[in-house]
């Protein structure tokens, strides 16, 4: 993702649209490191600006955030100058990450002063810094001492300048012979080249100027051709121009459903990948709230699973060392049948065996061929036979328990398994709350209640509300996803009827899908894009293709005592299947 000068210029040409001649008419910091101005201009707008280190951001929104009951020393002080203030411009510095809001007030005598609201995004030294009109700091939202930088102080009192860490060139403005020169003659990747040479030039756009000229990215840019670099040239002269011009194409690239990278810029670089598809917008506001709300959601979830996911990979490891100890000893009980033969044959063949012998050689009455049997020289014939058959004895017990045991040990490897799936196709706290319980239920994480005065055990908090994925097939017919082991069992027992359809990815662990067949006879593409939805929602997911068993629900059945999720069947069809679903429309229920 690349928040870039280029999507800075698409915001700044936005903004100035929207806001500028507006009054500010609300400023609250909902965070320590965010704003939310409210500017009044025919409509009124909320304009966001987050100065996190992990995630700066500064978009038009509609939503609201909850204040702290104290306002912070940033938002009183920004409050006491902005009050009914005026938004005159809002312009950007060269191609720079730099958002200048130009705003015009009256001071305490009613004389109208200018200040400046700079916002930068720059990764962890974003920052929001309030200047007078002679760049001076009055303060910022992160100060910044001499201990903390040695390129620049951000502190009241201070001049403000953008700081220059590196020489690079103006993309609005490099001629043909610097960019040769300094750009084209470097001996870096030609990708990496660009976005070092150049200011507002992520790698990202990089990467699509390379693409357009039909240069490898990776090739050192030094060894290009004269023609081949100019040729990179003319498309950066393109690519500006556009700028220039404000023809901006808002777009998000998604790669299996999943928001990958954004853009103002088309990206053509994504057009040969396999399962990519772009959205157009036409605000940049619009797309950069819904791409990060996807990716915060995505990073909330993933972070909210970590102990979860923690909890399931341990247990998985102790599982796994045990069924792998327990499978060799199983391997060491595969003699058993031969010391049965060795007593049976000694029994035979006792009066044969002379005392004192360490060995003996008999006929083999099962494969009709001479048997050399080790024997006890201090036993007779007959306790050696015993001797052997009390071997059999043990190892055939040994055998049984541990079958019954790599029985167990299996079945449990494949529960976490199917909840370590579960766990990457959540997507919200409640289906998380009800992973949890269900690994609560069989131990994998501790249950604790705490006792009321009459000693009986709390009621449950809360209601878990998680329901399986709602699918509407191309054709209208209606397909459910389980999203768990538990959303499964009730979906394939409980909900589904004898004539829907089930499907199941062949051999790995995955959701159960139901095909509700309206006693209609199902037409074919139904059965490809269930399929699609059972290849994607399993561990075959990031396979090129699934193998799916599918078949009518009737036919599906759950041995007494099995674990949540876990079914048979004897009977089935099968098909090959992509985990693609775009085509599919997610039902809000």
């Amino acid at each position: 993702m690349a928040f870039d000068g280029i999507v800075v210029a698409n915001l700044v040409r936005d903004l100035s649209n929207t806001l500028v001649g507006g009054r500010i008419t609300k400023i609250s910091q909902p965070e320590k490191d965010e704003l939310i101005l409210t500017v009044k201009n025919y409509d009124t707008y909320k304009l966001f600006i987050s100065a996190s280190a992990s995630l700066p951001l500064i978009y038009l929104t509609g939503q609201t955030k909850p204040n702290p009951m104290t306002a912070p020393n940033f938002c009183m002080l920004l409050r006491k100058h902005f009050a009914s203030a005026r938004i005159l411009s809002v312009t950007q510095p060269g191609l720079e990450r730099i958002v200048d809001i130009k705003i015009e007030h009256l001071d305490e005598l009613s004389d109208t002063r200018v200040k400046h609201l700079l916002v930068e995004i720059m990764g962890k030294h974003s920052n929001i810094i309030l200047c007078d009109d002679e760049n001076r700091i009055i303060d910022s939202i992160k100060h910044i001492s001499g201990a903390v930088s040695s390129v620049r102080e951000v502190l009241p009192g201070r001049e403000y300048f953008i700081p220059k860490t590196q020489e690079k060139y103006d993309p609005l403005t490099v001629t043909a012979q610097e960019f040769l020169d300094n750009i084209a003659g470097k001996p870096l990747p030609a990708a990496k080249a660009l976005y070092q040479g150049l200011t507002g030039i992520s790698p990202l756009i990089a990467n699509e100027l390379c693409h357009m000229a039909g240069i490898d990215a990776d090739q050192p840019a030094h060894t290009l051709p004269e023609e081949f670099a100019l040729h990179l040239f003319h498309c950066l002269g393109d690519l500006t121009q556009r700028i220039k011009n404000a023809d901006f194409s808002p777009n998000i690239v998604y790669r299996d459903g999943t928001p990958i990278e954004f853009s103002s810029l088309p990206l053509t670089c994504y057009n040969d990948f396999e399962g990519a598809s772009t959205k157009n917008y036409d605000s940049v506001s619009v797309l950069l709230e819904d791409y990060y709300a996807a990716r915060s959601k995505f990073t909330r979830i993933r972070q909210k699973s970590a102990d979860l996911r923690r909890v399931i990979t341990n247990a998985i490891e102790r599982a796994g060392k045990k069924y792998d100890l327990q499978q060799k000893q199983l391997k060491d009980t595969e003699k058993r049948d031969k010391y049965r033969v060795y007593g049976e044959l000694l029994t035979t063949y006792g009066y044969s065996v002379i005392p004192g012998e360490k060995s003996v050689t008999v006929l083999n009455y099962y494969t009709n061929e001479d048997l050399v049997i080790p024997l006890d020289a201090d036993l007779s014939a007959i306790d050696n036979a015993k001797h052997y058959f009390d071997k059999y004895a043990k190892q055939k017990r040994t055998f049984e328990a541990l079958s019954r045991l790599c029985r167990e040990t299996g079945e449990e490897l494949a529960h976490l398994d199917s909840i370590r799936t579960a766990l990457d196709i959540a997507e919200s706290e409640d289906d998380l709350a009800q992973l949890k319980e269900e690994m609560m239920d069989y131990g994998y994480i501790k249950r604790h209640y705490t006792q009321t005065k009459n000693g009986k055990k709390p009621p449950k908090k809360g209601k878990i509300t998680s329901k399986p994925f709602h699918y509407l097939s191309s054709d209208g017919y209606d397909i459910y996803v389980g999203k768990n082991n538990y959303q499964n069992d009730e979906l394939t027992f409980r909900f589904a009827s004898g004539g829907d359809w089930w499907f199941h990815a062949k051999g790995i662990p995955g959701s159960h899908v139901i095909v509700r067949s309206r006693g209609e006879e199902l037409p074919d593409r139904v059965f490809e894009e269930a399929g699609c939805l059972a290849a994607y929602y399993s561990k075959g997911r990031d396979s090129d293709k699934v193998e799916i068993d599918y078949l009518e629900k009737r036919d599906v059945k759950k041995p007494n005592g099995a674990k949540p999720g876990f079914v048979v069947y004897y009977t089935n069809y099968s098909l090959i299947a992509p985990p693609k679903i775009e085509a599919l429309t997610l039902v809000s229920d």
